[in-house]
C-alpha cells in the first residue's frame, strides 16, 4: 500500500490484505526506500505488488507524488497507475477525456484567458458550476451567478465552468458508485446538507444505499468511466438530467467510509483481492465477503514506527498580509491571527470585491453581547500566505468598525506558530518611514 497519509481506508486495506491471509507491507515516509546499485533496483520494504492511494488533490505539489508514484510503478506492478490518476484528479481532463468516449457529462468550458471564459460563460445559463480543475471533497466548487465575471484561476489552481445538472422537482441528490476491478461493489445516494447543493459526505451529505435498486444506465455508465479511465478501483459520481446520468468525476482515491454505512459493504476486502490476484496470489471468495460486512480501520500490523514529531512549524505574524482570493478576483489584505476562532472571517465589502460566495449554509457564532450568538452566512475562500494555498469555508460579517478585513482561525493557524511579536502593517510604516527618511537626505 503506497500511501503517505493515515486514512481509515488504507488501514481498512492494509487489515484486509492480513485477514485474507498475505503480508500486507504500508510504504510511507517513515520505511520507503528505492535503491539503484551496480544496475539493480530494489524498493524498500520488498514487495511483490503496489496499491496506489496518494492523495494528489489535496497537496501544492502533484507533480512530486506523481514521480514518486511513477518511480515505484516502473519497477512493481501498481493498480491505480499514475498516469491513469493524473488524468482523473484533473476533473477537466477527465470530463475531456469522457466525452471523447461518447459518455455524457456536463457541458463545459476551461479557458485560460480571464476574456476568453467570460465570453463562453452565457451559455450556461445565468446559474453554473465554477470549479477549481484539481480539488477534494467538496472543495474548490460553487454554484455561481453567471451574470458576473468569474477569473479562469482560483489562487495557484486553474479553474473552469460547467453546467449545472439539476432536477428541481426533488431534493438535490447524485450517485456514488464504487467499482474495484470491473464489479461494482457498492453504490450509494447522497443528498445534499440543508443550505447546501454540493453532496460530498466529507460536508455532512446523507446517504443511502442505492446498491439494489440503481438503474441499469447508470451501472453502465460507470462501469465504461472507469474504464476508459483506467482506474483499478474508483469511486465514479453521477447526477441525474431530466435526459439520463451524466459523469460528474471519477476518483481514484475515493473515500468509502460513506459507503459503508450506507451498504454495510466495504471495499477494502475487493481491493486487496485484486491487488493479491494479480501477481498470482489466490483468495477465499467467501472471505472477501465476510471481510466486506466490517470497516476495520484500526492500526495495521504493518504499520511502520510513526516518526516523532516535528515541533517545526513555519512562523505567522499577528498581523499578516495575505491574498484572499474568491470566484470573480483576488486581493492582498491584512489579516489578523486570532487563535480562539474557530473559523476565518471575512468583511462583507471585501467578500463581494473578490466574489466570495455564494452563501453555503449559515452559522451561529458566538457572542458576548447577543444572547445565544449572531447567525452569519458562511462562503468558500482561498487565502494564499507566503507560498501556501488554504481552502477554507469562511463566515462574512460587517468588520467595517474593526481595523482589519479578515481574521484568520484555528482552521488554517493550525498549521502555523503565531508569532505575537512580528505585525505585517508595523513592518509596512516602518519600510514607510525609512523611505521618506532617505528622500529628505537626497
Amino acid at each position: 500500500m503506497l500511501s503517505l497519509h493515515n486514512s481509515k481506508e488504507t488501514k481498512a486495506i492494509c487489515n484486509a490484505v492480513e485477514d485474507l491471509g498475505h503480508e500486507p507491507v504500508w510504504l510511507r515516509e517513515e520505511n520507503a526506500a528505492i535503491s539503484v546499485e551496480d544496475g539493480d533496483v530494489s524498493v524498500e520494504p520488498p514487495v511483490d505488488v503496489i496499491a496506489n492511494r496518494l492523495l494528489l488533490s489535496n497537496t501544492d505539489q502533484p507533480a512530486e507524488l506523481l514521480g514518486l508514484a511513477t518511480t515505484f510503478e516502473r519497477i512493481r506492478p501498481m493498480l491505480n497507475e499514475p498516469d491513469a490518476v493524473l488524468a482523473s484528479i484533473h476533473k477537466f481532463a477527465t470530463a475531456a477525456t469522457l466525452a471523447d468516449w461518447n459518455i455524457r457529462v456536463p457541458d463545459a468550458l476551461l479557458a485560460l484567458s480571464n476574456d476568453r471564459l467570460n465570453e463562453g460563460r452565457e451559455r450556461f445559463g445565468e446559474v453554473g458550476v465554477y470549479k477549481t480543475a484539481i480539488g477534494t471533497h467538496g472543495g474548490g466548487t460553487w454554484k455561481v451567478d453567471l451574470t458576473e465575471r468569474v477569473n479562469p484561476k482560483v489562487g495557484n489552481r486553474q479553474a473552469f465552468l460547467q453546467r449545472l445538472i439539476d432536477r428541481d422537482d426533488e431534493k438535490h441528490r447524485d450517485l456514488r458508485v464504487y467499482i474495484v476491478g470491473d464489479e461494482i461493489v457498492g453504490s450509494m445516494y447522497r443528498y445534499a446538507p440543508e443550505g447546501d447543493w454540493r453532496t460530498n459526505v466529507a460536508l455532512g451529505g446523507a446517504v443511502e444505499d442505492a446498491t439494489d435498486d440503481m438503474p441499469e444506465e447508470a451501472a453502465e455508465t460507470a462501469l465504461y468511466a472507469a474504464d476508459v479511465m483506467d482506474l483499478d478501483y474508483a469511486g465514479v459520481d453521477l447526477v441525474e438530467g431530466y435526459d439520463g446520468w451524466y459523469v460528474l468525476e471519477v476518483n481514484p482515491t475515493a473515500g468509502f467510509k460513506g459507503l459503508f454505512e450506507a451498504t454495510g459493504t466495504s471495499p477494502a476486502p475487493h481491493i486487496a483481492r485484486l491487488a493479491i490476484e494479480t501477481v498470482g496470489g489466490e483468495v477465499d471468495d467467501d472471505a472477501v465477503e465476510r471481510i466486506a460486512a466490517t470497516l476495520d480501520d484500526s492500526r495495521p500490523s504493518c504499520a511502520p514506527a510513526p516518526k516523532p514529531a516535528s515541533t517545526e512549524q513555519p512562523d505567522i505574524g499577528y498581523i499578516e498580509e495575505v491574498v484572499v482570493t474568491g470566484t470573480s478576483g483576488s486581493t492582498q489584505a491584512l489579516a489578523k491571527s486570532d487563535t480562539g476562532a474557530t473559523r476565518t472571517s471575512i468583511d462583507t465589502q471585501l467578500a463581494a470585491e473578490i466574489g466570495a460566495g455564494p452563501i453555503k449554509s449559515m452559522t451561529r457564532v458566538k457572542s458576548g453581547s447577543v444572547k445565544g450568538g449572531k447567525a452569519r452566512p458562511v462562503v468558500d475562500l482561498v487565502i494564499g500566505i507566503g507560498g501556501n494555498q488554504h481552502t477554507v469555508t469562511a463566515s462574512v460579517e460587517d468588520r467595517g468598525h474593526m481595523e482589519y478585513p479578515l481574521l484568520l482561525g484555528r482552521d488554517i493557524l493550525t498549521d502555523y506558530r503565531v508569532d505575537v511579536r512580528r505585525r505585517a502593517d508595523t513592518d509596512e510604516a516602518e519600510r514607510d518611514e525609512a523611505g521618506e527618511i532617505l528622500e529628505e537626505e537626497e
